[in-house]
């Protein structure tokens, strides 16, 4: 597990799921709103991303997590070694949009750019879900199924899936680690 790649439909908790393994994994967590947005919300051209995105995918070392655009979307699953695709039930996208919108008045979402309006990010994402869960979740679902072979692939499904994976992982990285 050196590039691995976090996706799925908004609010799927691609970003939770992304620091928590950044930190079993001590692997650089890159969330992909951080690079494809300015501080404030404004999204950087086109060229600034893909260009951006091109030299991270370069590294030896990432989890991205995020959609980013089409183009590198799927260059960026095909460079990566793992997949992580979050196809959680779509309401409970609305619901941890929902949630994410409630708690960021306390605490910014992880990885949300800094200051961004959070209300404009919300009403985006709740678009997001429905465009997504009609024209991109066939297309994630196939990809995971043809690639299973060739890549690691983890296909979460549920709350309790997601915490069968971090158990998996913890116990991957304390063997893995250089004191055992």
């Amino acid at each position: 597990m050196n590039k691995v790649a976090v996706f799925g439909n908004a609010g799927g908790g691609k970003s939770t799921l992304s620091q928590r393994l950044a930190d079993l994994t001590e692997l650089p967590w890159i969330p992909l709103d951080s690079v494809q947005y300015e501080p404030g919300g404004k999204q950087v051209s086109p060229a600034e991303f893909k260009a951006a995105h091109d030299d991270l995918i370069k590294q030896e070392h990432w989890i991205i997590d995020g959609f980013g655009s089409m183009t590198t979307l799927w260059e960026r699953l095909e460079t990566a070694d793992t997949l992580i695709y979050l196809d959680m039930p779509v309401w409970r996208h609305y619901w941890w949009v929902t949630k994410r919108f409630l708690q960021g008045a306390w605490m910014p979402p992880a990885g949300w750019p800094t200051q961004s309006p959070l209300l404009k990010g919300t009403l985006n994402s709740y678009s997001t879900v429905r465009l997504c869960n009609t024209k991109l979740t066939p297309k994630y679902r196939d990809y995971v199924e043809q690639v299973k072979a060739t890549k690691q692939v983890y296909h979460l499904r549920s709350r309790y899936e997601i915490a069968q994976f971090y158990k998996t992982i913890a116990t991957q990285a304390d063997v893995d680690s250089p004191q055992n």
